[in-house]
């Protein structure tokens, strides 16, 4: 019997973490009937954030069609990060400790009514800390960190995107996984398709020497964010400050939508009138029925 009883404690495990994966998906309200859309866009010239824009140097064109902005903003609005952390086996010693600094630095550089959330996740997805302008939680979580087990990458990008879904500030996910998903319950294309109603910015931080596949890439495409591909974990911390500090550099767009379809996928494109500049956004927002 007592062979048995590691087994049996991995089984009631995962069953929590397919009846969590359940309750997020339930409890979670993101887009279905859209009175305002809300962009982040990064707008850049020759490599470098233009600044000063206006509503009236901006188009948005939703499905085609030109929308009328209510609201262009640099910078005024408070920023919530989520840290997503891979605490799977391999991630141990020095990536832990660089992990530990990357969190702690950007955390220290947030600004009043910023806030911070941290989940980690194994075979499991924990809400280590919750969304809060007290970092105080946060930096306690840290220094409880225990790597082990398998890598539940995809549940944890979605328990994310909950979590910052709530709160009316803007919503920056700053994930670090170093390997592929083998303990997930939710499939890609639900999270894909949660994230396109969801306001958050996903950034993903991974290393070149670890395995992995186009999820990460497809999500961060999805919600306007990209992938930073370390060579090494001492660059962890610049990567994290560096992914803040661009985030900072977006417009913050709204609209509400008129002219168009209530249901369905939206594509969305922003043009800078008289300039050629490269805009980064999300491509779209899906709304309807969940």
């Amino acid at each position: 019997m007592m062979a048995q009883r590691p087994a049996l404690a991995m089984l009631v495990c995962t069953a929590l973490v397919a009846w969590s994966a359940v309750s997020f998906a339930q409890d979670a309200t993101f887009r279905s009937v859209v009175e305002r859309v809300r962009l982040d866009a990064l707008i850049t010239e020759g490599g470098q954030p233009v600044t000063g824009l206006t509503a009236a140097d901006l188009d948005v064109l939703d499905n085609g069609v030109r929308q009328t902005l209510e609201y262009v903003s640099l910078d005024q609005i408070p920023v919530n990060v989520v840290f997503v952390l891979d605490m799977s086996e391999s991630v141990s010693g020095r990536v832990l400790d660089e992990l530990r600094r990357a969190v702690r630095g950007v955390a220290g550089s947030l600004r009043d009514r910023d806030q911070s959330a941290l989940i980690t996740f194994s075979h499991r997805v924990a809400l280590t800390s919750g969304l809060s302008e007290d970092s105080r939680t946060l930096a306690a979580s840290l220094s409880a960190l225990a790597p082990g087990g398998g890598t539940a990458l995809i549940d944890a990008m979605y328990a994310s995107l909950w979590v910052a879904a709530p709160d009316p500030g803007r919503a920056v996910v700053i994930v670090f996984s170093d390997g592929l998903d083998t303990s997930s319950w939710l499939t890609r294309e639900s999270v894909i398709d949660t994230a396109k109603r969801a306001d958050a910015v996903v950034y993903a931080v991974t290393t070149r020497s670890a395995r992995h596949d186009s999820f990460l890439s497809e999500l961060t495409e999805t919600t306007g964010g990209r992938v930073f591909d370390i060579s090494s974990p001492e660059r962890l911390p610049g990567t994290f400050a560096a992914i803040l500090e661009e985030f900072r550099q977006r417009y913050l767009v709204s609209y509400a939508p008129t002219g168009v379809k209530a249901a369905g996928w939206h594509r969305l494109e922003l043009r800078v009138r008289g300039r050629r500049a490269a805009v980064k956004m999300r491509q779209g927002y899906l709304a309807g029925p969940n």
